[in-house]
């Protein structure tokens, strides 16, 4: 039996697939197995020591406490690109909103009301709107995940040229992206070459500020920005300075600041990113079906801190180790399995980092004892016996 605590509305599409009589799901239990969560705060509560893994029904985990996690031995998933396409929509959403000063527009209509003559106020001020086509422009993308992909693969689609740059591209991203997406030589490059630029990244030390001073001297007079990915990406006093001397023409973002409530070349949405019902539920349904492989059978795949492992299962049971990656901890684990007569059927190790992770499918069961022995191996963060 195992038990899921959730701290958030959990899509019951995606808890429908813990099997009941296997699972207990409420989000009131004190010693869970795992916790399910959205946007809960876990750096305010205290983590039991029974979890065994978290579950973030969304790409960032920035609510989650990641290194304590990881100094656990806590596998922190996520759901990378199931609210790709919800993400992607708004970024066009928000392009077409700057082109066509729509927000402008929608504002005017609803005066309408007020004027003695709609008709011909709306005629005489309608050039007051004129906009662009985006069909002929140039995007840049920076970050080409799965959002990024699907945000240059759209542009394309709608007639523009596309500058991408992602130094970090997986194998799979690159076989998605079209074939027409220019690849920048570096971020200046990207900027002067970009009437739009939109923003696909995570949030970390290496992407705070990353348009900065710099880039706002690199970048087009009268660039768009738009930042769909994290509050925090676009320098705040870049920002500031930029619309003020008219080299931003636009901001577009899902992350709205109090001081630029009033600037109307801001459009500010309420993080929407991935506010749709398909997003919602793409993202339990992925999210569950992680933790379950994980506790079920110890596989890892998508987690933000140990590496993806996999096996196909063999032998009677299935030793489950997170460690420090260090020399020496293989020969280890054989040694400690050896002396207590149990023969290893198949392993798999893999590393990532500072941390690895290991599957080990043994032929007869492993006694407490044997177990409680592996978890005492300097640098063994968690074992399990699945």
């Amino acid at each position: 039996m195992y038990v899921i605590k959730t701290l958030n509305g959990i899509s019951e599409i995606g808890l429908r697939r813990l099997p009941r009589g296997v699972y207990t799901v409420a989000d009131e239990i004190a010693e869970p197995d795992a916790l399910l969560v959205r946007s809960a705060d876990l750096h305010r509560i205290d983590i039991p020591s029974s979890v065994k893994a978290i579950g973030r029904a969304g790409a960032g985990t920035n609510n989650i406490p990641v290194a304590e996690m990881s100094r656990r031995g806590v596998v922190v998933f996520n759901t990378p690109g199931a609210n790709a396409n919800a993400v992607k929509e708004l970024v066009l959403a928000g392009m077409l909103l700057s082109a066509r000063n729509l927000a402008e527009a929608l504002a005017f209509t609803a005066t309408l009301g007020e004027r003695a003559d709609p008709e011909a106020a709306m005629e005489s001020d309608k050039k007051r709107f004129v906009g662009t086509e985006l069909a002929g422009r140039t995007l840049g993308v920076v970050g080409l995940g799965a959002i990024g992909v699907k945000v240059a693969n759209a542009a394309r689609a709608l007639g523009m040229r596309v500058f991408g740059l992602d130094p970090h591209m997986t194998v799979e991203g690159a076989w998605q992206l079209s074939s027409d997406v220019v690849k920048a030589g570096s971020l200046a490059e990207l900027y002067a070459a970009s009437d739009y630029v939109s923003f696909h990244v995570p949030l970390n030390d290496a992407t705070r500020g990353l348009f900065n001073d710099a880039a706002l001297g690199a970048a087009r007079h009268g660039v768009v920005l738009l930042n769909f990915a994290r509050d925090g990406v676009v320098d705040a006093g870049t920002l500031r300075r930029g619309l003020a001397e008219g080299r931003i023409a636009r901001y577009v973002t899902d992350f709205p600041k109090v001081e630029f409530a009033d600037d109307p070349r801001v459009i500010a949405l309420p993080h929407l990113g991935a506010s749709t019902l398909e997003a919602v539920e793409n993202c339990a349904i992925m999210v569950v079906d992680q933790v379950r492989d994980y506790l079920e059978h110890g596989n890892v795949a998508n987690a933000v801190n140990f590496p993806t492992t996999r096996m196909a299962r063999a032998g009677q049971a299935r030793v489950c180790v997170a460690n420090r990656n260090v020399p020496n901890m293989i020969g280890q684990l054989s040694n400690v399995l050896g002396n207590a007569g149990i023969n290893i059927a198949q392993m798999h190790n893999a590393s990532r980092g500072d941390l690895a992770y290991n599957l080990v499918d043994v032929e007869t069961a492993v006694p407490e004892q044997v177990a409680r022995q592996l978890g005492a191996i300097e640098g063994i963060l968690s074992v399990r016996i699945v």
